[in-house]
């Protein structure tokens, strides 16, 4: 796990406080404190004052060992090669397949996207996830030092996660619209989610039709929350169920051999201690139509 880091400040850099550039970062401001009483993070190679500015061109370093591993330990799968879409020394994002879940809920379970991300890689830690039969973009840490940073990404909408979902449009077409409907668990199947307008906890899903034909519609969403099921409870809620979703679509066929038609297609994120967004896009499966 990577916990030493060298950053040199970039030609259009605005001068910041080192303080200033560390809540940039979104950086804890636990972590800063050991950071500043440690002395482990230096400016051209010298501890310098929180107070003190930064400037174009300066060497930043940072040294997170005061950190302890967090490790999430996962039986190794070898049984297919996962598709890396991105990866750096604290990053992997990969285009997880249909029908394989995101991690396991068990010490003795296997072949999640975690099983198989750790046989070539010694440390893996969870960002968020996709439902089992939803593929594309699935974003996972390296390093114990990416989690909070990202966490606070999606937790300030910075991290955009983009989706495709082929959905049922018998009656009218949907255009442009927002849905904002409560997300709670349903109290007649545990493993399923529902509109909760009393005790559900807030969610908001931003949907655009992109084509429609025979009575369905490729629509193209965006995430402003992250709820379990969010997309297929919302697109259900207002008459639209995906195509596929045997769940919420209460006539769940599908065009292509059963599978679920809601896909992950593009993620934008920050690599920790950057100041550039990355957007990285998942190639559509062969089975979802274009």
């Amino acid at each position: 796990m990577q916990t030493n880091f060298q950053i040199v400040l970039p030609q259009n850099f605005n001068s910041l406080t080192i303080r200033q550039l560390l809540q940039y970062w979104l950086v804890p401001k636990k972590w800063q404190h050991f950071l500043r009483i440690e002395q482990m993070i230096t400016v051209n190679g010298r501890y310098h004052s929180f107070n003190e500015l930064v400037q174009t061109g300066d060497l930043i370093q940072l040294d997170f060992a005061f950190l302890p591993a967090n490790r999430q330990d996962y039986l190794t799968s070898a049984t297919q090669k996962p598709e890396i879409l991105f990866e750096d020394a604290t990053t992997l994002i990969v285009n997880k397949p249909a029908g394989i879940k995101t991690h396991p809920n068990r010490p003795d379970e296997n072949g999640t996207m975690l099983n198989l991300l750790k046989t070539n890689h010694s440390d893996v830690l969870i960002v968020h996830r996709l439902d089992q039969q939803t593929s594309g973009a699935l974003l996972v840490a390296k390093s114990t030092v990416a989690v909070p940073i990202y966490n606070r990404q999606l937790t300030n909408k910075t991290m955009k996660r983009h989706y495709l979902a082929w959905v049922d449009d018998p009656k009218h077409i949907l255009t442009t619209g927002k849905i904002t409907l409560p997300i709670g668990q349903d109290p007649h199947d545990q493993r399923k989610r529902c509109v909760d307008r009393l005790n559900g906890l807030t969610a908001t899903t931003n949907y655009q039709t992109v084509k429609h034909q025979d009575g369905r519609s490729l629509v193209a969403l965006d995430l402003e929350t992250g709820r379990t099921h969010q997309i297929r409870v919302h697109l259900a809620a207002i008459g639209h169920p995906i195509i596929g979703d045997p769940l919420y679509n209460p006539n769940p066929h599908s065009l292509n051999n059963g599978q679920m038609l809601l896909h992950g297609d593009q993620i934008t994120f920050t690599p920790p201690f950057s100041f550039t967004a990355k957007t990285v896009s998942a190639p559509l499966p062969e089975y979802f139509p274009n």
